[in-house]
């Protein structure tokens, strides 16, 4: 008998969609694909959404974005409006922002699409940064997912970048103030600094080219850099799994969820709707860059109360900060002819550069300090990491008195204060915010440890008090359950690690350093309760009992 004849007949749908399918299917193989990324599973928690928000957000740019490609013209070239809004009607303006004009007031659909694309690109931008919170604060970043984390950064300096571009696109003065100041920076750079603007204007700000120039930014190159970034992430969160928050029967060898199919692909498919849904209703009740308000470019007028969009304020308002001279001392310097503009070219550059850096190695500064080389699919509670912690808060409010001196002339007019103290007392937290931020952020994750560690101890307070037999007045505490209870002690608390002698017997300076951050970083620590405390705790009617290594560790 032949192998043919023994074979099992080939699989013939009887549909004629399913033949269909099974062609596709024989060639490409889909199924065996889909049935293993299928039983992916993804643990359920609100935080994980921020970037489901992202990754939705972008979905509604490229949308929207495709249907403003159709009518926008992105040219320099100088008209008179001939539209529908009268208030311009016959004034000289470029083509760009006579065709944005006519895209709000002329096309069907038009004004509310620009605004979705805008409140999207607003929500892509944020919804980035606070995903990229949430990873640092749970401790997300580190091994395997170090060069997911970059993948992360680089996304988010792309999404700053595709909303600047499409921000300065319309060319009306709003956007026309921004690239001047863009202009001033790239200026301001030795050397190289007037012939990059050259190039980039096409000629003497504003030139005749910008325009076009940006637009193929925004349209083609940020958006494809953008798309492989997002594909990078998700493949790493695929190839790596899904990091989870701590509880019962959760570890690093597993990960407790929905499968992708059919649980999280039904809720994420609802998900998108809801993001899409609020969107569209903040497109349609609340006006974003009313462009027809500032008009065309003129590079002549000054216009007061101009603020850029959030993401891009850190940058104005560090420039802002900046003084242009320190009693006798100026910043400005004439060297071998060329014009060294620091004023300028350091509160541009240095605040920026300083914190996409630390944000690129920090995953990296955290493992050698820590010598850490395991993997970590188990996320912490901030309060479980309080020097990161503390960290990330300093981080955010240094970030956070620079995006607040972009509006500091607005403060100073909506308050009726003086420009100048408001100037001042943002200085003055651009230096003391962040390190007052760090250390109240650090006391207060401790003391948020002592009290998790009472709980666990005592049990969750009922507001019951009783009288003993003898006259003794106590409280009612009640037992956690198990899932409650491993939250509150399942979690780990590294001690500092001395300086090691290399196998020469020599500790280097390198080595010192570290066991200084290391210090700094575990000495102020609260150490996770014992089975052997709980027995005691609950054998003693919940009365507290202090571990002689907490007692240790908090004497200093």
């Amino acid at each position: 008998m032949s192998a043919q004849s023994t074979a099992d007949p080939a699989f013939v749908a009887s549909t004629k969609a399913g033949r269909i399918t099974d062609f596709v299917d024989s060639r490409v193989g889909g199924s065996g694909i889909l049935r293993e990324f299928g039983r992916k599973v993804f643990p359920d928690h609100w935080s994980f959404m921020f970037g489901e928000v992202a990754l939705y957000s972008f979905v509604i740019l490229l949308l929207s974005g495709t249907f403003l490609t159709f009518f926008f013209d992105p040219s320099m070239a100088e008209t008179h409006y001939a539209g529908s809004y009268t208030e311009l009607r016959n004034v000289e303006m470029s083509v760009a922002y006579s065709s944005s004009l006519n895209i709000s007031f002329d096309i069907r659909g038009g004004l509310f699409m620009r605004q979705v694309h805008h409140w999207s690109a607003l929500l892509f931008v944020a919804s980035i940064a606070v995903h990229m919170l949430r990873v640092f604060f749970t401790g997300a970043f580190r091994k395997p997912r170090e060069m997911n984390w970059v993948v992360g950064s680089v996304l988010l300096i792309l999404a700053m970048a595709a909303g600047f571009t499409g921000y300065s696109l319309p060319d009306d003065l709003l956007s026309g103030n921004g690239l001047r100041i863009i202009d001033g920076v790239i200026k301001s750079i030795p050397v190289v600094g007037t012939w990059i603007s050259f190039f980039l204007f096409g000629g003497e700000f504003p030139g005749t080219a910008v325009i076009g120039r940006l637009y193929v930014l925004h349209i083609l190159l940020v958006p494809a850099l953008i798309l492989l970034m997002i594909v990078l992430h998700l493949f790493m969160v695929v190839v790596h799994k899904h990091t989870q928050y701590p509880g019962p029967g959760r570890n690093d060898g597993n990960v407790v969820g929905y499968p992708l199919g059919p649980v999280y692909a039904a809720k994420a498919g609802g998900f998108f709707f809801i993001v899409f849904g609020v969107i569209a209703l903040m497109a349609a009740f609340f006006t974003i860059n009313p462009i027809w308000n500032y008009g065309p470019y003129d590079p002549s007028p000054v216009s007061a109360g101009t603020q850029p969009d959030w993401y891009i304020g850190f940058v104005d308002g560090a420039l802002r900060l900046m003084p242009g001279v320190i009693g006798d001392f100026h910043f400005e310097y004439v060297i071998f002819g060329y014009t060294l503009t620091l004023n300028v070219l350091l509160p541009a550059l240095v605040p920026a550069g300083i914190l996409f850096t630390v944000m690129f190695m920090y995953p990296w500064i955290e493992r050698w300090v820590t010598k850490d080389e395991r993997e970590h699919h188990v996320l912490d509670r901030p309060r479980n990491a309080p020097t990161r912690t503390a960290i990330g808060v300093a981080g955010f409010i240094w970030y956070c008195v620079m995006w607040a001196a972009a509006g500091s002339d607005l403060i100073a007019t909506h308050f009726a204060v003086s420009l100048n103290d408001v100037t001042y007392w943002l200085r003055a937290l651009f230096f003391i915010g962040p390190v007052i931020g760090f250390i109240v952020a650090k006391r207060v994750a401790l003391a948020l440890q002592r009290k998790d560690r009472e709980i666990a101890l005592h049990g969750r307070e009922t507001g019951r008090i009783v009288r003993l037999p003898h006259g003794e007045f106590e409280e009612i505490h009640a037992p956690l359950d198990d899932y409650k209870l491993y939250k509150l002690v399942g979690f780990e608390s590294p001690a500092p690690l001395p300086a090691v002698p290399n196998e020469h017997g020599i500790v280097t300076k390198k080595e010192k350093r570290r066991a200084f951050l290391s210090k700094w970083f575990f000495e102020d620590r609260v150490a996770p309760v014992t089975p052997a405390e709980l027995a005691a705790a609950h054998s003693h009617g919940h009365h507290a009992v202090e571990s002689a290594e907490e007692t240790k560790s908090l004497s200093h």
